[in-house]
């Protein structure tokens, strides 16, 4: 007869096969894709648990973006550089972690803290973006390059071959703006590069609250000058939400980005 703890290690692990068999990849250190899972509130919350996702998503966001650009540099040979950076913002913002997260029904195994459960935890995008870098990482660590490369491929492979549309400036804000998630940041970086040879550079300048209600605060600067603040439950969020106050601005200044650089940001701007 199976005692209650091994009963929940079996289901457990059982629930981890399925997560490896709709990511297409077998993990022969377990423990990573365990980490990969495991968010601070769960740490703060049990004893003996080694440690949290976060360094993972830090090495993952980077293992993405180089895996991304590889695939989209081999699938448009002839395309410029601000092309390729645009389409691979496109494909690694929030949304579409988010997006790749919920395919794999990333949710139903994160390790969260009772706080963080009780407040939706499982369904929050910053979560489920940060889980699926720290997968990404999980992957890369034990079974190199190529195995990311894979997973990646597998998964972001079909909206790199359809491409990705981006949408004028109407749909994005004012009274026109759609209530569907929007990459903000992408058609920032867009309007930056079309305009001058300045990439957009994202600060984190604050953050506060508990484990299960983090809020960040973020601003954008283009040239050393800050064009959008915003806040939001996760870095990802509030930059984007300084993205979005950003392009409010430009959209004000008639676009000319050389306008808005020459005007000061409000001291409480955020996008709402």
């Amino acid at each position: 007869m199976k005692h209650k703890r091994d009963e929940l290690q079996y289901e457990h692990r059982e629930d981890l096969e399925a997560l490896e068999e709709a990511l297409g990849y077998t993990f022969e250190a377990r423990e990573l894709l365990e980490r990969a899972l495991t968010h601070r509130s769960y740490v703060n919350e049990t004893a003996g648990v080694a440690g949290d996702n976060q360094r993972l998503e830090f090495l993952g966001d980077a293992v993405l973006g180089l895996v991304v650009a590889h695939l989209l540099f081999e699938d448009d040979r002839q395309a410029a550089e601000g092309a390729l950076s645009s389409r691979q913002s496109d494909l690694v913002c929030e949304a579409a972690l988010v997006q790749r997260a919920e395919v794999l029904c990333l949710g139903e195994h994160l390790r969260l803290g009772r706080g963080e459960v009780l407040t939706g935890g499982r369904s929050k995008p910053g979560l489920l973006a940060d889980a699926y870098e720290a997968i990404l990482a999980a992957v890369y660590l034990d079974g190199g390059y190529e195995a990311a490369r894979e997973v990646i491929e597998r998964q972001h492979g079909p909206l790199i071959s359809e491409g990705i549309l981006t949408q004028p400036l109407a749909t994005m804000v004012g009274e026109g703006a759609q209530k569907s998630p929007t990459d903000f940041k992408s058609y920032l970086q867009r309007e930056v590069q079309r305009q001058c040879e300045e990439h957009p550079r994202y600060l984190i300048v604050a953050e506060e609250g508990p484990d299960h209600a983090r809020t960040f605060v973020a601003e954008v600067h283009v040239d050393q000058v800050a064009l959008g603040r915003g806040q939001g439950a996760s870095k990802k969020q509030a930059q984007q939400e300084a993205a979005r106050q950003a392009i409010e601005r430009l959209d004000a200044a008639g676009g000319d980005l050389s306008q808005l650089k020459l005007a000061p940001l409000p001291p409480e701007g955020r996008a709402g």
